[in-house]
């Protein structure tokens, strides 16, 4: 069986200003060990992302950013190009996260087209795909994760898979009240993991699927228990050094 490297995302989304996001990262900086094998990335704010570079320096934990443009350049006034990202020291970026999609209108064409330009720049996709609390209700849970992972696959060749990590995040869960299971997840990953093997078995064992539902340090020895489930993407308790260390080292 392959052995997939966990992969913990902190998603800082549009929390903090500099001087406690600075706090935040030294913080993490210092009590993170630096012999974790986990591959650890902080997703802060465009206006921030010089800075918490600077303050990570060769530090092991990498730098990403939450969003950027489809198109490579021109006019797209307030927009971020890919190689802006890339030029600044960004290694990953996310795509597709459920806020961007439901804010903002996102499509899986507009996602499948930015997971194409960010491989180009040598940026490593986050892919985020995830079920509304309808449509799990009405048994188009499978469905609807496959058809947004499938927007994507159809895009771009097999060898650029090998640098994509996929995030499910159970929509219905976050903010509904509703809870997901360890296992519900699990059952979701592994519907994930299937359907990539049965389009190649080694990139579908390979490829990492992490979880974003709402992790935190209680929860989270009993999620990362599960077979497929390579790690998570973390919100609210990414905030918080202790909490996103703890998180880390559940792992």
């Amino acid at each position: 069986m392959t052995t997939r490297i966990p992969f913990i995302g902190g998603n800082w989304k549009m929390n903090g200003d500099l001087a406690t996001l600075s706090d935040l990262t030294r913080n993490i900086n210092t009590t993170l060990d630096a012999k974790s094998k986990t591959e650890v990335v902080v997703f802060p704010s465009f206006v921030y992302l010089p800075a918490i570079k600077k303050l990570l320096g060769n530090n092991t934990i990498a730098l990403g950013a939450q969003n950027f443009c489809q198109h490579e350049q021109g006019a797209y006034t307030g927009e971020i190009a890919a190689s802006m990202l890339k030029d600044i020291g960004c290694a990953h970026v996310l795509v597709g996260h459920s806020e961007r999609r439901q804010l903002y209108g996102e499509t899986d064409q507009v996602v499948a087209e930015k997971c194409v330009l960010a491989l180009k720049h040598d940026l490593k996709p986050v892919l985020c795909v995830g079920e509304t609390l309808a449509q799990r209700q009405s048994d188009d849970a499978e469905s609807t994760v496959l058809a947004q992972l499938d927007a994507v696959l159809d895009q771009i060749n097999m060898d650029d898979l090998q640098h994509l990590v996929i995030a499910y995040e159970p929509v219905w869960a976050i903010g509904t009240g509703q809870t997901a299971s360890a296992e519900q997840a699990q059952a979701m990953h592994q519907c994930l993991r299937q359907h990539l093997r049965n389009k190649d078995n080694h990139l579908g064992e390979m490829i990492r699927i992490i979880y974003g539902g709402s992790v935190k340090p209680a929860n989270a020895a009993a999620i990362f228990a599960m077979p497929d489930i390579d790690g998570g993407l973390i919100g609210g308790a990414s905030l918080n050094a202790d909490d996103f260390v703890a998180i880390v080292n559940a792992v």
